[in-house]
């Protein structure tokens, strides 16, 4: 094995290591927020027919459940608990947003009892 090959398997066994590395890294939120998830992240849109919860990052949101509690074609309820026991709610008509600590949850609209919300951060 001449001084250029074992040089370049060397290079090679880095580049495949720290490819891994990196790339765990880089997953790993990913695939901890598809495995609880679409809204996990507080960003998604989402189509609500009756009362639900929805998870969230706790850690991010103060809060791991956010509630649907109510729809009706005039306004949709919300509430959450916060991981110290504080209870926080709104609710808005088609078009307006409420936000429960840094998570805004818009209700794009309302047709019947069928509400499409945008969550954002």
């Amino acid at each position: 094995m001449s001084t250029g090959t074992r040089w370049r398997t060397a290079t090679a066994a880095v580049t495949t290591t720290l490819a891994g590395t990196l790339g765990l890294g880089l997953m790993s939120p990913v695939a901890r927020a598809a495995a609880h998830g679409p809204c996990y992240d507080g960003r998604c849109t989402v189509t609500v027919s009756r009362p639900t919860s929805i998870k969230v990052d706790s850690h991010r949101f103060g809060f791991g459940k956010l509630r649907i509690t109510h729809i009706s074609s005039r306004s949709v309820k919300m509430a959450a608990t916060t991981t110290g026991g504080a209870h926080l709610s709104g609710s808005t008509s088609p078009g307006g947003a409420v936000r429960l600590n840094n998570l805004s949850i818009g209700v794009r609209s309302v047709s019947g009892h069928k509400a499409k919300l945008v969550l954002s951060s």
